[in-house]
């Protein structure tokens, strides 16, 4: 069983309030986009399950991989037999894109079909839920509106992407969540964000936001550099994903111009794709 883990963009994100368990209560709209893993499941050849990761390089160990904890959390709900599986990395880690998160909820969703286990996206989305707060939205893998700590997803609909293509940039640098957190004063945001997706995307500069930006540009400026460069190229709309490092933009395909964007952003990471 071959399968494609996606990453996801966040269209706004606003940090309400500070939890009493120490998380956040957060409001965004999540996206599937086109940059994907590779996931391979097949029975196992010997006795235990085993991942072998190829492609980016992981700092970290296999048994503390999201994928063979998902193994694990599911194994917990039905005994499963050994599997081997195969990742082959290819989004970039610490880049708020959820590569991480999207090989996980994959994972439980291989396993769901290669075992005909007839579990529904709900089931599957409670099980990837222990496993980190994007993980739920991947089981869906169709456009949410997160809430609480990002795990209560409500379906929505978007405006019309039709002619748009979207650049994600990823520079040679990380933000870990923890410190992107620590930068950001918690506040009711005075428009909601499903309110300001009902415009049209050219209106979204200036009034969809990441409340991440503020602080992580400060520390981290060449991610704010990305982002004026992405609109000043003609980005229709451009932000930050999720708490960094990747920022994205929305560009009218016909004006795209993939040899600026590889002159413009030399050492970053660049993806582009239809919407």
């Amino acid at each position: 069983m071959i399968l494609f883990p996606n990453a996801k963009i966040n269209l706004g994100l606003d940090i309400i309030s500070r939890r009493t368990d120490g998380y956040h209560d957060i409001a965004t709209v999540m996206i599937p986009t086109q940059w994907r893993d590779v996931l391979e499941i097949v029975p196992a050849r010997g006795t235990e399950t085993t991942l072998t990761v190829t492609g980016r390089t992981v700092a970290c160990p296999v048994e503390k991989n999201l994928v063979m904890k998902a193994y694990r959390a599911l194994w917990s709900v039905v005994p499963l037999p050994p599997v081997d599986i195969y990742l082959r990395k290819i989004i970039p880690d610490g880049a708020g894109l959820g590569g991480g998160s999207a090989d996980a909820a994959f994972t439980l969703i291989g396993l769901n079909r290669l075992f005909a286990l007839d579990l529904s996206d709900a089931q599957l989305a409670e099980i990837a839920a222990v496993l980190g707060a994007a993980c739920p939205f991947f089981s869906y893998n169709r456009p949410m509106l997160c809430t609480g700590i990002g795990t209560d997803l409500s379906p929505i609909d978007l405006p019309d992407f039709h002619g748009l293509s979207l650049v994600i940039i990823k520079p040679p640098v990380s933000v870990p969540t923890a410190e992107a957190y620590r930068g950001v004063t918690p506040s009711v945001p005075a428009r909601p964000i499903p309110e300001i997706l009902d415009l049209p995307v050219k209106d979204w500069q200036g009034k969809l936001k990441n409340d991440f930006e503020k602080s992580v540009f400060k520390a981290f400026p060449v991610i704010g550099k990305i982002k004026e460069d992405l609109l000043s190229l003609g980005a229709v709309y451009a932000s930050m994903s999720g708490s960094g490092s990747a920022v994205y933009g929305f560009f009218e395909t016909d004006k795209l111009s993939h040899p600026d964007l590889s002159a413009k952003f030399k050492g970053c990471l660049v993806h582009s794709s239809p919407l």
